[in-house]
């Protein structure tokens, strides 16, 4: 039986994602302290924490967003180094990021946009990939990813484009957030489907709910590892510890997020 810090059973031997002395100062805040952290192939796998803790930090740092790049020690996926890597190179190399605010985009219709990188362009795949996340092919691949769209749908659809890339590597960023059970749902069953083609879903995460669908959690506070182990494990110690914590890391809740977009948007 496994302890709670060693890593998932797994035949392979080598991590997909290793993070390495993760240190990332913004201003004088240090907002990832020494982290160090090791990611399967093949598995889903968690980090929890609660608001400002880090996550969201990791997972831009991880897929190379502007103004997350300034950091020391090291990011490796596959063995090689993604320092120095923008965030096309890491898409190219199989690393794609799921929004937790998935972003509009007015005269773009559903079609092209899971199309746009889609390894399979045909209708049926197109259609496929919609179903999967309980969305009616004929009624939205011609609809325009807008604000007609509802933040669950948006969220489906991003997912959709996900499924259709079949990446190696998909970074979730609170994918809980904004929406109602049904469409959450319909992404634990995504999430599912990912694990069974063979890609390592990283989520970000809060929520007890999204933890359990993870095979394998990471605990961070404050820009540090506190805990890592079996989902059981964590998921105890993060109810008993975590919630009731008046603790706050970040003072501005919300503005996080919007930085974090509006850096994304300023690299493009």
């Amino acid at each position: 039986m496994q302890s709670m810090d060693e890593t998932p059973a797994t035949s392979v031997s080598h991590p997909i994602l290793e993070i390495d002395d993760l240190v990332l100062d913004m201003g004088e805040k240090r907002v990832l302290d020494h982290l160090t952290l090791e990611f399967w192939p093949g598995h889903v796998h968690a980090v929890i924490g609660p608001n400002g803790a880090g996550k969201t930090t990791l997972a831009a740092t991880i897929m190379g967003l502007a103004g997350y790049t300034q950091f020391s020690g090291d990011i490796r996926f596959g063995g090689e180094s993604l320092r120095g890597l923008g965030v096309d190179q890491r898409a190219a190399r199989g690393i794609t990021l799921a929004w937790q605010e998935p972003a509009r985009y007015e005269g773009l219709t559903i079609r092209s946009f899971i199309g746009a990188g889609a390894r399979d362009r045909s209708e049926a795949a197109l259609a496929d990939v919609l179903a999967r996340v309980g969305l009616d092919p004929a009624q939205y691949l011609d609809r325009a990813v807008d604000r007609t769209l509802s933040g669950g749908e948006r969220k489906r659809v991003e997912l959709a484009s996900i499924l259709a890339i079949e990446p190696r590597l998909v970074l979730m960023d609170e994918p809980d957030s904004g929406i109602d059970v049904e469409a959450l749902n319909r992404i634990f069953d995504a999430i599912k489907h990912l694990k069974a083609r063979g890609a390592t879903v990283l989520l970000i995460t809060h929520s007890l709910a999204v933890l359990r669908q993870a095979d394998h959690a990471f605990l961070i506070c404050s820009g540090k590892l506190m805990k890592k182990g079996l989902v059981g494990k964590i998921e105890e110690f993060f109810g008993d510890a975590c919630l009731p914590c008046s603790h706050q890391n970040e003072p501005e809740p919300g503005k996080r997020d919007r930085d974090l977009r509006s850096v994304a948007e300023d690299g493009q």
